[in-house]
């Protein structure tokens, strides 16, 4: 019985002894790895700031880590947008609406908001580009010394006020101006493009038209040039036509009552020879049957 007790009082022991060795190993290699983790730390540390001091003094590499950074972050943030959102930004223009042919009806005289309105209804297009061009057309013509009402009687005649307007002989633009013949006046604007401007295309077409009538002698006649029919027995209706939309406009400016659907002069088909080497002023923009299409081709001035 004593050897017993002997013998577990000795196996106590070890295993006492055991779990001690256990204990301080254990700790030892806790303090070992504690030990390790601070002086880790610190030699990050000090790679950290190393690294700071370097890249601070090279401006060429911090500012390569910012860009690489900020393309990071984007990208982040476009992971989690919407897929429309980005298609909607990609494509955003802030300064499209500084260059819009646009104005506020509301901005306009009287007597312009009620031109404005009459023309919009009449060709069916939006009062605010419309509102746009006939202020345009107040000042241009009273620049060079035009009835804005002819003006706009041009355009509505040639284009319908279509801005991308163009005829088989190339005139452009609202008041279809060959703008071949008159590219002089296009390089003020910065080229040729600029003919489908609409404003652009109203002013060169305004200094065109002043230029024809000072030539021809008088409204009619210069009408007659613009169109390119001063070597022609007969321009097809055309001055008659451009003449009384501009009675209708005035009546329209002067307070009156015009119905939008009133008729145009039916324009008189004519049949003449053409000079190879005319240089067109004007073609309206409207095309008709080629049995019936006028022969409005003559030589004007360049």
């Amino acid at each position: 019985m004593t050897a017993l007790c002997s013998l577990f009082a000795q196996v106590r022991h070890v295993g006492n002894a055991s779990m001690a060795s256990a204990g301080v190993f254990i700790r030892d290699v806790g303090h070992g790895l504690l030990e390790v983790s601070h002086n880790t730390l610190a030699l990050v540390g000090l790679l950290a700031i190393g690294a700071l001091f370097f890249v601070g003094g090279r401006a060429d590499l911090r500012q390569s880590i910012e860009a690489q950074t900020l393309d990071w972050l984007q990208a982040r943030e476009e992971a989690r947008t919407d897929p429309a959102e980005l298609i909607a930004a990609s494509l955003a223009d802030a300064d499209a609406v500084s260059r819009a042919t646009a104005a506020d009806p509301k901005g306009l005289s009287h007597q312009q908001a009620a031109v404005a309105q009459w023309i919009s209804r009449r060709y069916r297009v939006a009062p605010e580009p419309i509102s746009r061009l006939v202020k345009e057309a107040w000042m241009v013509g009273a620049r060079v010394d035009l009835d804005p009402t002819l003006i706009l009687a041009i355009m509505a005649v040639e284009s319908s006020f279509n801005p991308f307007a163009q005829s088989s002989v190339g005139a452009q633009g609202l008041m279809q101006v060959m703008t071949h013949v008159h590219d002089d006046k296009y390089e003020a604007f910065g080229g040729n493009f600029a003919a489908f401007d609409p404003v652009t295309n109203l002013r060169v077409g305004a200094q065109v038209l002043k230029e024809c009538i000072a030539r021809a002698g008088s409204l009619e006649a210069g009408l007659r040039f613009y169109v390119g029919a001063s070597n022609l027995p007969d321009d097809g209706g055309y001055a008659g036509k451009v003449l009384a939309e501009q009675g209708h406009l005035r009546l329209v400016a002067g307070g009156k009552i015009v119905a939008i659907n009133v008729a145009h002069p039916a324009p008189i088909a004519v049949q003449a020879k053409v000079d190879a080497a005319a240089a067109p002023i004007s073609a309206t923009a409207e095309e008709t049957p080629q049995t019936e299409k006028v022969a409005l081709l003559g030589k004007g001035p360049t």
